[in-house]
């Protein structure tokens, strides 16, 4: 089993996964609502270039998202998206990424009790984000 994060847009999804593409590498997949089939139904034809299924694959895993229809559309609460590293190197390289003209810095990176590197911010396009260094075996703060 595989849990997946799908970020939802309001007509910002290409940009902001070719933002995350140069943050994190990866692969980047993107589906136009104009792409899909005449008969598929539900799709506005205003929505013509907008996306309607992002993916980028990083490692072994993968996130996705959209570009929502306006009535769907809202800023996302109640979860963060987790990027969980090895290194306190590659935390500060993400965190530098995704900080840049981040809407909210709710947590700066900074070492915890549970890891040598941890930070929580809102990035420019409204999306909840968690940077968690891996602690290595017998890690002690301070």
């Amino acid at each position: 089993m595989r849990i997946e994060v799908h970020l939802s847009f309001n007509g910002n999804c290409a940009e902001a996964f070719a933002f995350y593409k140069s943050i994190l590498g990866g692969e980047l997949f993107l589906f136009k609502y104009e792409d899909a089939p005449a008969d598929s139904g539900g799709t506005d034809p205003s929505f013509g270039g907008r996306i309607m299924h992002a993916t980028l694959n990083v490692g072994e895993t993968s996130f996705m998202g959209a570009d929502a229809p306006p009535q769907w559309a809202s800023t996302p609460q109640g979860f963060c998206a987790s990027i969980g590293v090895n290194t306190v190197e590659e935390a500060k390289r993400i965190w530098e990424g995704l900080s840049a003209d981040a809407k909210a810095i709710h947590m700066p990176l900074a070492p915890t009790f549970w890891s040598p590197m941890f930070g929580m911010l809102i990035d420019k396009y409204d999306q909840p984000w968690m940077i968690n260094a891996a602690a290595p075996e017998g890690y002690m703060p301070g």
